[in-house]
């Protein structure tokens, strides 16, 4: 069972989006949460976010499928940060100049899967 949630145009470079990123990958769904609830860093909140609907979203497709369904078992199996539409603004500078500032944004994508249990194993 596996499920992904994604969120587009989010105002975080993606230079910092990928540092909380790098946090949560391979780690169980509830720590992963517990992690970025703790965190220090502004753009925990949206990866916190589009986690939260990834395993909303494992959920609705294991009722779908009539399969059992556990939280505890989820897995952040890939997260990343894609290069969004960076918006681009002037600022006066001296002598008439203006300089560029760039506003970057992120495309962040979770996928969470189960894990999968051996049969025979004790």
């Amino acid at each position: 069972m596996e499920a992904k949630a994604s969120a587009r145009h989010v105002r975080v470079s993606p230079q910092k989006a990928r540092r909380v990123v790098d946090l949560i990958r391979g780690k169980g769904a509830t720590d992963a949460i517990t992690t970025l609830t703790f965190a220090p860093q502004s753009a925990s909140d949206p990866v916190k976010k589009v986690l939260e609907s990834a395993i909303a979203n494992c959920r609705v497709k294991a009722d779908r499928e009539s399969v059992a369904f556990d939280e505890r078992e989820l897995v952040v199996s890939a997260a990343f940060v894609d290069e969004g539409p960076t918006m681009k603004r002037f600022r006066p500078r001296a002598q008439g100049r203006a300089g560029r500032i760039n506003k970057r944004t992120s495309h962040i994508t979770v996928v969470v899967s189960q894990i999968e249990k051996k049969k025979g194993a004790r």
